[in-house]
């Protein structure tokens, strides 16, 4: 086993997923390594903690695995955000353009209050797409977005730009 400081070691690549040309970063190495996925977790809180947050709002699926025990962590409520129609209550939603068509993503009515300070988390930056939907969800909901905060950063993509002039953290950048 790595030593826990060694956790960007253990990011995968995997050529061509989902589609042809795609180099995937596979982060799930590092959720079982638990010295690892502790070190993260560890990392997230250190730049989380200073943004006194109410809510850390993050997408299906891997977002999901980093941002609910962070928001423990903190003390901060959890908001997901999934595909349309996955959430069993009234939902608020947003259509945005992908490479290659587009998607929607849901929130529930009443996850943020007006006003709240929020953190949007997820694994990856990349495109940045499915980050600035989310931070217009929350928005159309009343919510102030503090930061973006991503686990890794594939810096030859346009995502960060996509954000900005919002704060952008990463732990490590590709």
């Amino acid at each position: 086993m790595k030593a826990a400081t060694d956790w960007k070691h253990l990011i995968r690549d995997v050529p061509d997923f989902p589609k042809p040309g795609i180099l995937f970063k596979d982060i799930t190495p590092i959720l079982a390594d638990a010295a690892a996925f502790g070190q993260v977790m560890d990392e997230l809180e250190q730049a989380a903690r200073p943004l006194k947050v109410q809510k850390i709002v993050a997408p299906e699926a891997r977002g999901f695995i980093f941002a609910a025990p962070l928001a423990i962590r903190i003390g901060a409520g959890f908001v997901p955000v999934r595909k349309k129609k996955k959430l069993p209550y009234r939902t608020v939603s947003v259509s945005y353009d992908l490479e290659y068509g587009t998607d929607t993503v849901e929130m529930h009515e009443d996850a943020i209050q007006r006003g709240e300070r929020v953190l949007i988390l997820d694994d990856l930056l990349a495109t940045g797409g499915t980050s600035a939907a989310i931070a217009q969800l929350v928005s159309n909901l009343g919510g102030a977005v503090v930061a973006f905060l991503f686990c890794l950063e594939l810096t030859f993509l346009p995502g960060r730009k996509k954000l900005e002039p919002a704060k952008v953290i990463t732990l490590h950048k590709i």
